[in-house]
């Protein structure tokens, strides 16, 4: 059995931030949660994570209500508990403390053995010349695809 191609990305995560570290977390999910995900209903605008007790948990994911789902329905703003290793939790909770970084969800999606997977980086705010810079390349970029693309 073949995963679906599911493929929820935050667009403004590298726009906002500069991404300097990856990390690959597993979500915990309730009930209905992971068949609105297959079904495409998610959304990681304005989401981002924090540390509670030594623990890693993602605020302002939005997963769908399931539309099959009854009363049983799971609750769409909910904060979810990201998984991972203990030494790489640490690590990560040590950088956000010591250096101002932040952990910047990214892309979420589901593996080959059917588990919902979150893409998170550690990460830096750009500054506003930053941005700009950014949208100056981006702009260049288009154009000269442009350009090739007509020769």
């Amino acid at each position: 059995m073949t995963a679906p191609n599911i493929n929820i990305k935050n667009k403004r995560a590298t726009f906002d931030y500069e991404l300097i570290d990856k990390y690959i977390a597993g979500i915990q999910l309730y009930g209905t949660e992971i068949k609105s995900l297959r079904g495409g209903h998610g959304s990681l605008v304005d989401s981002y994570c924090y540390f509670n007790k030594g623990e890693l948990w993602v605020k302002g994911m939005r997963i769908s209500e399931y539309f099959y789902g009854t009363f049983n329905n799971h609750i769409p703003d909910r904060e979810r508990k990201l998984l991972l290793q203990k030494k790489e939790l640490v690590k990560l909770e040590r950088k956000v403390k010591e250096s101002g970084l932040t952990i910047v969800p990214h892309h979420l999606f589901i593996n080959e053995r059917g588990l919902a997977k979150l893409e998170i980086f550690l990460a830096r705010g750009k500054r506003e010349y930053d941005k700009r810079e950014s949208l100056k390349e981006k702009d260049s970029k288009r154009d000269m695809d442009r350009i090739k693309k007509h020769f």
